[in-house]
């Protein structure tokens, strides 16, 4: 279906998933996650495809996170504490937040391990979770319009998807505590400077680069693609299985937090947060 959030198209051993929630710039919701990781899932035991192109409909390839069904805001809706208390209702506090959190990091898992290589297509904001689950693919090329960034900061979360630690893989402490720290966007001509995506062609022309580009690693004997993905992740440091289990403990413990619900209030109130450090 057209509606449905997340399309899928197979042909000549490349498959294309696409992200279809223009209106709001590829958000991922719960119902997106969801077919997302279905379809890579039935993909990842397809022998034909040999490789897979991630893109978004619209003017993004995702804005990251639903932050409205986060926190499970309505329409018309101006009740600060209703508002918090559905959050907490939605996804609780505590143990009912590290469940939610756990199938999360197992789409990551899917992700970082999926057999063939896996391309994407980014433009305008690439944000949040889709930034960080888009640094865990092979190859990312940009339009001249992407904005990529993490600001979970913003919001009270930390990065929860691993994208610190391919951060940190790619450029080291620094990169990684600047991005994370100050929730910054980085327009495409930077994110090429610093190593973030391999290329960056006009808007017009992204999804025909992108295309020809698997097209023509699909062309290729797929047990020396196979190969040498496997001898460069070997190079890679442990991070990123390492970093998931620690970040499933700390973003449980910031949703859980006096802190986590102290910004939100204030926001909703338009306060200063009163912090308590816990």
């Amino acid at each position: 279906m057209d509606d449905d959030p997340v399309l899928l198209e197979v042909k000549g051993g490349v498959a294309v998933l696409t992200l279809n929630r223009p209106d709001r710039h590829n958000a991922m919701g719960d119902a997106t996650d969801a077919l997302l990781f279905r379809y890579l899932d039935l993909l990842r035991a397809d022998r034909d495809v040999r490789v897979v192109v991630w893109r978004g409909n619209g003017e993004s390839f995702s804005a990251g996170r639903d932050v409205a069904e986060l926190v499970g805001e309505v329409e018309g809706d101006d009740d600060s504490v209703g508002k918090a208390r559905r959050h907490a209702h939605r996804h609780g506090f505590g143990a009912s937040d590290f469940d939610v959190l756990d199938r999360g990091h197992w789409g990551v898992r899917l992700l970082y391990d999926f057999p063939v290589p896996i391309v994407c297509a980014l433009k305008g904001w690439t944000l949040g979770t889709s930034f960080e689950r888009a640094l865990l693919c092979d190859l990312r090329v940009a339009g001249e319009s992407t904005k990529v960034g993490l600001p979970g900061m913003d919001h009270g979360l930390i990065p929860d998807s691993a994208g610190v630690a391919k951060l940190f893989e790619i450029g080291g402490s620094a990169l990684a505590l600047d991005l994370a720290l100050t929730g910054r966007k980085v327009e495409a001509d930077e994110a090429l400077r610093l190593g973030l995506v391999s290329h960056v062609v006009p808007d017009d022309d992204l999804d025909e680069v992108v295309l020809d580009m698997a097209r023509g690693i699909a062309e290729r004997p797929p047990l020396v693609v196979r190969l040498l993905r496997e001898q460069v992740q070997a190079l890679a440091v442990e991070g990123v299985r390492g970093t998931l289990g620690r970040e499933l403990v700390s973003q449980t413990l910031v949703l859980a937090s006096h802190d986590f619900r102290e910004q939100r209030l204030a926001r909703e109130e338009d306060r200063e947060p009163r912090y308590a450090r816990r």
